[in-house]
């Protein structure tokens, strides 16, 4: 018998827990710890999920793993009010880097090399040291190389509810664009 009040809705309890819960956490998990059948969590994630669209909260989804985080359009009034400063800005090779591992993940450090042209080790260990990028397995083949992929907080930090948001990349022409085009949003 489940110890929660049963007067809070399914979405409420599921709040209450992922307000708690300091990282991201599966649905099964959360059902196991309300006693409630996994496909009724989903269903409840979803509702919950759609129902903080647009208030200061969002609920996202990465992985299988669900996490309350601030609205991405919050973020400069959240940065002021806290006093926090960005004290790291990514340089441009860290940004390339990024968006290649977005595009592509999972992708291993060879891969990312061949499509930048250079040595991507200096900008794996920054990324991975922000959190952006992670380990997400090993690939099969001579060294079994670490797979990187993107983090929970790669999207909250970019706004990007889930990968499936990032803009569709534009077909190569046989041309390379110039960089200031690039930057053009």
């Amino acid at each position: 018998m489940s110890t929660a009040p049963q007067s809070l809705s399914l979405e409420a309890r599921l709040e209450a827990l992922l307000f708690v819960s300091p990282e991201p956490v599966t649905a099964r998990r959360l059902a196991q710890a309300l006693e409630v059948p996994l496909k009724e969590v989903e269903a409840a994630l979803t509702r919950l999920a759609t129902a903080l669209e647009g208030r200061g909260i969002r609920l996202e989804r990465h992985r299988e793993r669900w996490q309350l985080v601030s609205a991405p359009e919050a973020g400069p009034l959240v940065e002021r009010f806290l006093g926090l400063e960005a004290t790291s800005r990514l340089t441009q090779a860290a940004l390339e880097t990024l968006a290649i591992i977005a595009y592509r993940q999972p992708i291993t450090r060879p891969q990312v090399d061949a499509i930048r042209g250079v040595n991507s080790d200096g900008v794996l260990r920054s990324l991975l040291s922000k959190g952006l990028i992670e380990e997400v397995g090993r690939a099969e083949g001579p060294g079994r190389p670490i797979l990187y992929g993107t983090t929970a907080l790669f999207l909250e930090l970019f706004g990007l509810p889930s990968l499936d948001a990032l803009p569709p990349l534009e077909e190569d022409e046989g041309e390379a664009q110039p960089e200031t085009d690039l930057l053009k949003t």
